[in-house]
């Protein structure tokens, strides 16, 4: 089973791409979204094409993304929120089942507490995959993390 995990954002989206087969995880890939448009309108039509690219590489069995969780800044959660918007009518089009997880969440499962930092989401990750030297920036391991969660689920 292929989880294709992202950790949303407006112009940083992370992306982890996970594979569990006979009990064993690898990671396939994983990185951020290249968004390089300025205008709003603009970026939310490169993150589906950027998604839509992932997608048809890698075939992914589901999608798992972070849910929004509100913000001090309300104009920075209204931009998320349209993303992740797009990125669930990508899935969703491509015929995708949507896993949904709240960061507390993911941290709390894949680091054992739920107000955990990005370094040791990080960590964690590195420690999964026996990838000490892996240098990924946090908003991919992140997405990992994500993927995982769903995976732990056994989500179909």
């Amino acid at each position: 089973m292929i989880i294709l995990g992202i950790d949303p954002g407006t112009r940083r989206i992370g992306y982890g791409i996970v594979k569990e087969e006979k009990h064993a995880l690898s990671l396939l890939a994983a990185g951020i979204l290249k968004i390089q448009s300025n205008g709003d309108v603009d970026a939310l039509m490169e993150t589906k094409a950027e998604l839509d690219k992932l997608i048809r590489a890698w075939y992914p069995d589901a999608l798992a993304i972070e849910k929004l969780f509100f913000a001090k800044n309300r104009k920075t959660a209204l931009q998320v929120a349209q993303a992740r918007g797009v990125i669930l009518l990508a899935a969703r089009e491509k015929g995708l089942p949507i896993h949904e997880y709240a960061p507390n969440e993911i941290k709390l499962r894949f680091t054992g507490f739920g107000g955990s930092d990005k370094k040791a989401v990080a960590k964690m990750v590195r420690l999964t995959f026996r990838a000490p030297d892996l240098k990924i920036i946090d908003d991919a391991t992140d997405a990992i993390a994500i993927a995982v969660c769903a995976l732990q689920d056994k989500v179909r």
